[in-house]
């Protein structure tokens, strides 16, 4: 089969579900992925007859983004911050938001009038994202890194490996912390925070196949880890230290108004790019 007729099956294969423009940017990316050739590379092989393992390559991609498995999955790998992350089943996906997360502290960072260097706390790390974005921007940053899936402990450490920073990780479970032992000058957290009552909205992409662990919280409590992060943090963030969260976009009022009740003076909430209430910084300035 040429590359011109695999690529019309498997866009015709898949627009129905996904639309014809995200179907096409699925065979670009796998493309790329399998073969080294991007989307202007295609225009000028669209006769070349592909191998039985190319195709065997795209008719697995295809069965698995007809199930809604999300191609970053298929890929293995996902771009975050100007970096490639690996990513599979065991961590969540890390998405544009986070981004503007990371980019709020090395902002902040850059500003900053001391020169000291940095210690950094990165809890519910995931695939890493975060915390390697940090160490890889944040000249002379000590970063270190805790979650509760060993699985996911161990792609991020891969993803450090792979990024080339040092990052010390660390297998805990937060909610069983009662202390963090050592003071931090940025403290930062995604943690879980989708109520059940959320689902509904969540698209059966994510809901069937990214870890429930790193997204959902209980209805009753649903402030459950910003309550517990927020209290460590209170003994444990440096004289100028800040408290950087990630949060749920329907509970940016009462997310604040909790850090406001542990007696953190400066409470910024921000909107993200969709306008919607998404980050906190927190501090005592």
């Amino acid at each position: 089969m040429k590359i011109k007729d695999l690529r019309n099956n498997f866009v015709a294969s898949l627009s129905e579900l996904y639309g014809i423009e995200e179907a096409r940017s699925f065979f670009y990316l796998l493309s790329e992925n399998k073969l080294g050739l991007r989307r202007i590379d295609i225009a000028l092989v669209l006769e070349k007859v592909m191998s039985k393992d190319v195709l065997r390559y795209f008719e697995e991609a295809q069965s698995r983004l007809l199930n809604q498995e999300p191609i970053q999955y298929i890929l293995g790998n996902t771009e975050f911050y100007g970096l490639m992350f690996q990513v599979n089943k065991n961590v969540l996906i890390p998405r544009q938001e986070t981004e503007e997360l990371v980019d709020w502290i090395i902002k902040d960072c850059q500003n900053r009038i001391s020169n000291k260097s940095l210690k950094i706390l990165d809890i519910g790390t995931g695939s890493g994202c975060i915390a390697i974005s940090l160490a890889k921007t944040i000249e002379g940053a000590e970063v270190f890194a805790i979650d509760v899936s060993e699985k996911a402990i161990e792609v991020a450490k891969q993803n450090a490996q792979s990024n080339n920073v040092d990052i010390q990780f660390v297998h805990q479970d937060i909610l069983k912390v009662d202390t963090l032992n050592e003071n931090f000058d940025i403290i930062v957290s995604n943690p879980p925070y989708v109520r059940e009552l959320e689902k509904k909205e969540i698209k059966p992409n994510v809901l069937d196949n990214e870890p429930d662990i790193a997204l959902f919280v209980s209805d009753q409590d649903p402030l459950v880890f910003y309550r517990k992060i927020t209290e460590l943090a209170k003994e444990s963030l440096a004289v100028d230290g800040m408290l950087y969260f990630e949060i749920n976009q329907y509970l940016g009022f009462e997310t604040k108004k909790m850090i406001q009740e542990f007696g953190y003076t400066s409470v910024d909430l921000r909107k993200d790019i969709y306008d919607n209430d998404r980050m906190i910084k927190a501090g005592y300035m």
